[in-house]
């Protein structure tokens, strides 16, 4: 079935002008619509000024003369100012919501040759957007003039994934913004791709608050900053980017340095201070282990954000700055918002875009890369080649990706590792010797963290008589751990309530009942144990 052609256009109030007979003699580019022997056009959507209907009713009867066939729809649209982008866009849109398009049996050509430049580009947007489903319409004179010449007209379609030439440039600007996100890094871990593929999409397209949690030295300040510079790069931003680790904010200092404040505000303020947030002013903002920050100052930047004002210290008026927040943290926020010492709504509002950085040792697949990466970056800023010998880059990647690699500052921990080797290397070559010594370097870096301190707490250990043989025999090392650290404290307690306060310390404070003595008589039970026998070892 061949589907109806219906065109969607302005009236030309200058260029469809005229009543006289000359008006045969000029081209009107309405008119030109219904001239072409091979285009019918079954109906024409026509919309028009109040004060054109005139016009309008003249056009209508010219284009009955011209194509009978073709039905004419006189559609009334007043717009006080025709030049204001909101007004003219809310009338169109609200015609094409009401207006009952059949895609099936129709084609619909939007004519963009006449009406203001700002109703021209409200059709576009609404065809782009599919409000108004079809393509752009647009319509030329002829070259010479001629009574009867209609000119000529293109059919412009919006949707991109039709041209693939197109498509291919999109798709390669995607990949390069992919790649600047990972700083030129060709990772392999699936689970970290996705995630920068989705941190891509929301840096161009959003300006709502991003949160990047993950353990220290992860890559949240390198990623925010890529971010803020891929922004800067789709000219989204203006301002600066601005970096505040939280952690080391205390006190008045805090909402100072945020928020900045009046002279003569509290102590040592000699002058008047702007603060980090408006300097941030139509940039990024990008506060750092954000869950450090204070009950009071959280408040105030609940408020900057959702209203893009706040108080200075000691004003009693308000600042204005508009800034994009990205906010960083180790801590598991929501944890802290059920302990109270994160505020639930400012939690709520920076938590639509939450992203968690895995740690190195997380991505094994993605630890060669990166050494390449940064071995790389060492001899562009030393100015001497560098490189491993196979044997030695086989030996460090096989320790670096085993479980006996902890790396527990993550990408701090190997950029500090290859600078090592490749200040020690010697004519730019690290050797099976560098690496071997390199391993025990982050071997014992790590120790404290892992053997020496499983050995310290053996050496400290309540003796196994305590407990029942059978028992004993199946305790994990977990359990056992944990059972020692208690017997040590009751030892030290002179009585079991005074034990059962120093081991429940926290949770106790969250109870409606508190007994310290039976959860600690309950949890010894558990392993055959009673407080007099605990005390008799002591």
């Amino acid at each position: 079935m061949t589907r109806k052609n219906v065109v969607i256009g302005f009236l030309g109030s200058q260029l469809d002008a005229g009543q006289g007979a000359g008006r045969w003699e000029k081209w009107r580019p309405t008119i030109s619509l219904v001239q072409h022997e091979d285009t019918l056009i079954d109906r024409l959507e026509l919309f028009h000024a109040r004060k054109h209907e005139a016009l309008a009713q003249v056009l209508a009867r010219d284009i009955a003369n011209v194509s009978p066939d073709t039905a004419v729809n006189l559609v009334p649209m007043e717009v006080a100012d025709p030049w204001d982008f909101g007004e003219m866009y809310a009338a169109l849109y609200d015609w094409a919501r009401s207006y009952r398009f059949d895609p099936a049996r129709e084609q619909y050509w939007t004519h963009i040759t006449t009406g203001t430049h700002v109703a021209q580009i409200c059709l576009f947007l609404l065809v782009e957007a599919r409000f108004i489903p079809g393509v752009l319409l647009q319509t030329s004179p002829p070259k010479k003039q001629a009574r009867g010449n209609p000119g000529s007209y293109t059919l412009i379609d919006l949707d991109l994934s039709r041209y693939d030439v197109l498509a291919r440039r999109f798709g390669q600007a995607r990949a390069d913004a992919l790649e600047f996100l990972k700083s030129g890094i060709p990772t392999r871990n699936p689970r970290f791709n996705a995630l920068i593929e989705e941190i891509e999409r929301v840096a161009v397209r959003s300006r709502a608050p991003v949160l990047l949690t993950g353990p220290t030295g992860a890559g949240k300040s390198h990623l925010a900053r890529r971010m803020f510079e891929l922004k800067k790069s789709r000219h989204q931003v203006q301002g600066d980017f601005v970096e505040v680790n939280c952690a080391t904010l205390r006190g008045d200092g805090a909402a100072s340095t945020l928020f900045g404040h009046k002279k003569g505000a509290f102590t040592g303020a000699a002058a008047d201070r702007a603060g980090l947030l408006r300097t941030a002013h139509q940039g990024v903002l990008f506060l750092d282990e954000i869950g450090e920050l204070g009950l009071d100052e959280q408040a105030m930047l609940l408020k900057a954000v959702e209203e893009k004002r706040f108080l200075p210290m000691g004003s009693d008026r308000e600042v204005s700055s508009d800034f994009q927040l990205i906010a960083g943290t180790h801590r598991d926020l929501r944890i802290d918002v059920a302990q109270g010492r994160f505020r639930e709504d400012l939690f709520a509002r920076i938590n639509l875009w939450a992203y968690t950085l895995p740690g190195l040792a997380q991505r094994p697949e993605d630890i060669e890369p990166n050494v390449d990466h940064l071995l790389a970056r060492a001899a562009a800023e030393s100015g001497r080649a560098m490189r491993f010998n196979a044997e030695a880059k086989a030996r460090y990647l096989q320790f670096a990706r085993s479980t006996e690699a902890r790396w527990s500052g993550n990408f701090r921990d190997l950029s500090a590792s290859i600078t090592r080797m490749a200040t020690l290397s010697e004519g730019g070559r690290i050797s099976t010797d560098l690496v071997d010594a390199e391993i025990q370097r982050l071997q014992w870096l790590w120790q404290p963290a892992g053997e020496a301190a499983e050995a310290q707490a053996r050496d400290t250990a309540a003796p196994d008589v305590l407990l029942p043989a059978d028992a004993a025999a199946t305790l994990d090392l977990f359990d056992r751990l944990q059972l020692e650290a208690v017997v040590r404290v009751c030892r030290e307690s002179s009585t079991l309530s005074e034990a059962g306060r120093r081991l429940f310390d926290r949770s106790r404070t969250q109870r409606a009942v508190v007994n310290d003595a039976d959860r600690l008589r309950k949890y010894l039970l558990r392993f055959g144990l009673s407080w007099e026998a605990v005390r008799r070892g002591a």
